[in-house]
C-alpha cells in the first residue's frame, strides 16, 4: 500500500469532520511555497520566473506555523523552489511535525546527501523526489546532464536511514510509456513507498510551450500507463484519481482542496494559477470567485488541467463521504491491475521522442540556475 494506515485514518477523520460539520470547501493539503529559489530551471516549470530580489527571499518558520495552523489541513505538501535551499528548513519541518502534519517535502534531491542530517525519520514526513523517468526523460526534463543519477543517489540514502520516499513524475506529451513503466518499477526495486503522478500543466512562463499534454492525450497516455498494471507498483494518491487521469471518470475542479500560501500570501485560486492573493485563508475562502476556474467554468487556462491541486481532492471527497466512492476505492486496492487490451496496444504505437521535436530549444543551466543559454538539440 503506497499510503500508511495512520495518514489514510487521520485524512478520513478530517473529511468525515467536515462533513459533519456541514463544510463544503475545506482544504485537505496545504501547498506551501517557503522560497522560489532553486538549483535547477526546468524547462516546463513557470515557478522560478521571478526577478531575482524576489528569488533572495525566504518565508520565516513562523510565517509558515502561522499559515498551517489558519489553514488546519492535514497534509503539508513543501514545494518550491528547492525547499533545501532554504536556510531553516529543518525548522520548519520540526514544527510541523511537532503539529502532526503529515508532510511532503519536494525536492529534486541535489542537495538530499549533504541536508540528510538536518532531518530525523518519522512518519510525518517524507521526501518527494522528483524525477521525470528514466534517465534521459528525467535530465531531459530538468536540463541537467546527470540529474537523475544525484536524485538516485539521494533516494537510496533516504531509504537506507529509514525516511519514507515517494517520487513524484510530471509527464509531457511525447514520453514512452513503455519507459515510464518500467521506471515504475525501478523505483519499487529501489524501496521507494509509492509513486506520484501528474500531467504537466502549461504554465504561462516555462521556457518549452510544445509539450504540454491536452486532456484527450493526458487520458491516452495515463491509460496506456495505469492499465495492465504489475502488482507491484504503489502509488501514493487516490486510486479514483488515477482512474480520472486514465478517462474513467469525470470530477470538477476543487481548488480550494489545495491552497497555496507563498511568499506574496495565499494565492488565488490555486497551485497553478496566479490571479492575485488573499492576506488570510479566510479571505482566500471567501473572496475568491471559484465559478470562474474549472472546466466547466470555459476558463482558458482550465481547459487541459487535470494536475492533482485541482482534482485529487474531489476524488478523495468522493472517496470518504460517499458509499459508491468507497466501495470503487476498496475494489481499486483489491483489483489493481486494470486489464485492458486495447491499452496494451497502445504500448506498440511508434513514440516520438521528445528529444527529437523539431525546433526545440533545451535550457544549460550553470550552477547557481541564475543565467541560461539557449543551446540547439
Amino acid at each position: 500500500m503506497g499510503i500508511p494506515v495512520s495518514q489514510m485514518w487521520t485524512v478520513a477523520s478530517y473529511v468525515f469532520g467536515q462533513k459533519l460539520a456541514g463544510r463544503e470547501r475545506y482544504p485537505l493539503v496545504l501547498m506551501l511555497e517557503p522560497l522560489f529559489r532553486c538549483n535547477l530551471a526546468c524547462a516546463g516549470c513557470g515557478k522560478i520566473q521571478y526577478p531575482a530580489h524576489v528569488l533572495k527571499m525566504n518565508l520565516s518558520p513562523e510565517e509558515c506555523f502561522r499559515a498551517v495552523d489558519e489553514c488546519g489541513a492535514p497534509m503539508v505538501s513543501i514545494p518550491g523552489g528547492e525547499p533545501l535551499m532554504h536556510p531553516e528548513i529543518d525548522k520548519i519541518v520540526e514544527g510541523l511535525v511537532a503539529r502532526k502534519k503529515y508532510i511532503y517535502l519536494c525536492t529534486n534531491a541535489l542537495l538530499l546527501r549533504e541536508k540528510i542530517d538536518l532531518f530525523k525519520p518519522s512518519k510525518y514526513l517524507s521526501f518527494s523526489v522528483h524525477l521525470d523517468g528514466q534517465k534521459d526523460e528525467h535530465d531531459f526534463s530538468v536540463c541537467k546532464e546527470g540529474g537523475y543519477e544525484l536524485a538516485i543517489e539521494g533516494v537510496r540514502e533516504a531509504v537506507k536511514r529509514g525516511f519514507r520516499v515517494t517520487t513524484n513524475t510530471t509527464l509531457f506529451d511525447g514520453f514512452d510509456p513503455n519507459h515510464v513503466r518500467k521506471f515504475f518499477s525501478e523505483m519499487m526495486d529501489l524501496g521507494v513507498e509509492g509513486m506520484m503522478l501528474s500531467p504537466g500543466y502549461s504554465y504561462d512562463k516555462a521556457p518549452d510551450q510544445q509539450h504540454f499534454l491536452g486532456r484527450a492525450r493526458t487520458r491516452r497516455l495515463f491509460r496506456a500507463l495505469l492499465s495492465n498494471r504489475d502488482p507491484k507498483w504503489q502509488f501514493n494518491m487516490s486510486p479514483l484519481f488515477l482512474e480520472f487521469l486514465m478517462g474513467k471518470r469525470h470530477y470538477k475542479c476543487t481548488p480550494w482542496g489545495m491552497p497555496t500560501f507563498n511568499l506574496f500570501g495565499w494565492q488565488k485560486p490555486c497551485y497553478l494559477l496566479q490571479d492575485g492573493y488573499a492576506d488570510t485563508f479566510a479571505e482566500l475562502m471567501e473572496s475568491t470567485n471559484w465559478e470562474n476556474y474549472g472546466t466547466e467554468s470555459g476558463n482558458p487556462k482550465c481547459a487541459n488541467c487535470m494536475v492533482h491541486s485541482g482534482y485529487e481532492a474531489s476524488a478523495v471527497h468522493e472517496n470518504f463521504t460517499t458509499v459508491r466512492g468507497f466501495i470503487d476505492t476498496a475494489r481499486a486496492f483489491l483489483f489493481k491491475r486494470y486489464p485492458d487490451a486495447e491499452a496494451l496496444k497502445m504500448l506498440d504505437e511508434p513514440v516520438q521522442s521528445v528529444h527529437a521535436k523539431a525546433g526545440l530549444v533545451q535550457l544549460k543551466v550553470n550552477e547557481n540556475a541564475s543565467q541560461r543559454e539557449e543551446v540547439e538539440v
